[in-house]
């Protein structure tokens, strides 16, 4: 099956894009902030057989009760607005943290109802419901709807970038397919990807490949000086995908401090949120690629 969705478009043959104010790179850092259900399995957890899986369950708690205020002192310390991938249960069940992001002025991106479950562990006729029931949820909580979005997992059926469109969303994170937006083909509305680079996400850092933070801070580092390079060419998007559970350790937090130092220290870094990124590409960049084939 061909991928529809958005055309081919190698790096080499485009016209330049400018950032504002002449940067070289737009950066936004992505804090997923997430409900975890003890009496459900973990996605990306340990291989517990058994429920509850109290090891894993008490690592994501850390992150909400102390990992997210330390990364909240973190990004205020380089004037940095965060832009939040988050489970819509949060708003109910930890207030505490919507009231500190929105004092913060952080933008809030759907990030479905618990990371617990991806959109396409719910049957096909419940997806659109529970993607209006997180918008509606974090609307009523933050007091702005959401217009980015990325599913728990990074997972999506082959309607979901229609259904988003459909409820309003106008650019969506899991196709990590570029360093530059990307328009995208929905039947209704529109939508771009706005690259969430998952190279240099933390949960596969230090989860998943076992990295010390100080390589950390070198991988992020390389990553920056590579995109800083080529924008003098052309624009170019750089994610810091984090997790509260992970980064907000002592022994990592201050390699996050260092890291973000390091590339604000540059000039022409464009400190963003996502839907600023979305907006300026909107603004400036767009042309409707059509609707999908049917």
């Amino acid at each position: 099956m061909e991928n529809n969705r958005y055309d081919y478009s190698p790096i080499v043959g485009r016209k330049p894009l400018k950032w504002p104010h002449g940067a070289r790179v737009a950066l936004w850092v992505c804090p997923n902030i997430e409900y975890f259900y003890i009496d459900k399995a973990l996605r990306g957890g340990f291989g517990a057989s058994h429920l509850p899986d109290v090891t894993g369950y008490a690592l994501r708690d850390y992150g909400s009760r102390i990992g997210v205020f330390r990364l909240m002192e973190v990004l205020d310390k380089h004037a940095i607005r965060a832009s939040v991938l988050l489970n819509a249960d949060v708003c109910k069940r930890q207030p505490q943290i919507i009231e500190e992001g929105n004092k913060r002025k952080w933008e809030w991106l759907g990030h479905g109802l618990t990371n617990n479950l991806a959109l396409n562990d719910y049957p096909p006729e419940e997806e659109k419901r529970i993607i209006r029931e997180a918008t509606e949820t974090i609307a009523a909580a933050t007091g702005k709807k959401p217009k980015g979005w990325l599913g728990p997992g990074l997972m999506e059926s082959f309607d979901t970038p229609d259904l988003l469109a459909a409820e309003g969303y106008e650019y969506v994170c899991d196709w990590g397919c570029d360093d530059q937006p990307v328009p995208m083909r929905v039947k209704s509305g529109r939508m771009i990807v706005v690259p969430y680079e998952q190279g240099i996400n933390d949960i596969n850092i230090f989860l998943r490949r076992n990295h010390a933070p100080e390589q950390y801070f070198r991988m992020v580092c390389d990553q920056f000086d590579t995109l800083y390079e080529e924008g003098a060419a052309g624009g170019r998007v750089m994610a810091i995908p984090l997790h509260p559970f992970i980064v907000g350790f002592p022994f990592r937090i201050k390699y996050l401090d260092k890291t973000l130092e390091y590339i604000c220290s540059h000039q022409g870094v464009w400190r963003a949120t996502g839907w600023e990124i979305a907006e300026w590409f909107y603004k400036h960049y767009y042309e409707d690629p059509g609707r999908p084939k049917s």
